[in-house]
């Protein structure tokens, strides 16, 4: 199976000057672990993720005030819908993350998560069963 097969294609999209608050609301509204954060005027994309709102939360930040911008990673590591599960997998246990932002000709395809991956394998081998 591939990442094009698993992930997850109607992505939130949010800015980086919503509050973490707004980015909650909206992650929560769509029951999603993450959101790809889109700048206009900055260089790619970046990735909030329930993570980054819970360290900040915990260290006694308002979610009110602080801004999106602010607590995204930056540096991700993309996936091509071409990718095999496996490779997506291994890429999200070496960099210790659990989303990975698809790419397709540099445009945001979808987002695949540990979830997804999960779902897809529970899904092929209950196949298999079905069959062997």
């Amino acid at each position: 199976m591939h990442v094009r097969d698993g992930m997850s294609t109607e992505v939130l999209m949010i800015g980086p000057d919503h509050s973490l608050r707004e980015a909650s609301r909206a992650m929560a509204a769509r029951r999603v672990g993450a959101a790809v954060v889109h700048d206009p005027g900055g260089e790619g994309v970046g990735i909030l993720t329930e993570r980054d709102v819970l360290h900040s939360v915990g260290a006694g930040q308002d979610p009110d005030v602080e801004h999106v911008g602010d607590h995204l990673t930056d540096d991700l590591v993309y996936a091509a819908p071409s990718w095999t599960l496996e490779q997506a997998a291994e890429a999200m246990m070496r960099g210790g993350f659990r989303h990975l932002v698809v790419l397709d000709q540099g445009e945001v395809a979808g987002i695949l998560s540990v979830r997804d991956i999960v779902r897809c394998w529970g899904r092929d081998r209950s196949t298999d069963e079905l069959v062997g």
